[in-house]
């Protein structure tokens, strides 16, 4: 099973938190980008994944400011976990994230998840890790 998304810009993780007190919130922005994708995922009846995946992320900024690649996947990949789409990030066994051009005016993140396969691997070297060649 292979499903692809189109999902709006992510908030980044400097903005996906709150610090109110001693406690860490999820920001209005993290609460409102999560409501929104689960609401798609139902109205959409996506399936979730039992098994382990591979993520292919593709992130189309709203604009030309320096944005660090990493700072929008903590959102997306808990929105994710929260919307059933797997059970935990510990599923993802393969993560593929690229900073395309800018999408003025909101940005965009397009998302294609799918089982993971493991074909980079041959039977004989299954259980090796790339390291210890």
């Amino acid at each position: 099973m292979t499903l692809e998304l189109e999902l709006p810009w992510p908030p980044s993780v400097n903005h996906y938190y709150r610090h109110v007190g001693p406690r860490v919130l999820i920001s209005r922005d993290g609460r409102k980008f999560r409501e929104r994708v689960v609401a798609r995922f139902r109205q959409d009846h996506t399936r979730g994944f039992a098994s382990p995946v591979e993520l292919f992320i593709e992130l189309y900024p709203p604009d030309n400011r320096r944005r660090d690649v990493d700072n929008s996947l903590k959102c997306l990949l808990d929105t994710f976990t929260h919307a059933g789409l797997y059970n935990d990030d510990s599923q993802i066994c393969k993560l593929t994230v690229i900073k395309r051009e800018p999408m003025p005016p909101d940005g965009m993140a397009y998302i294609r998840i799918s089982e993971w396969k493991n074909e980079d691997r041959t039977a004989d070297d299954a259980g090796k890790s790339s390291r210890n060649s």
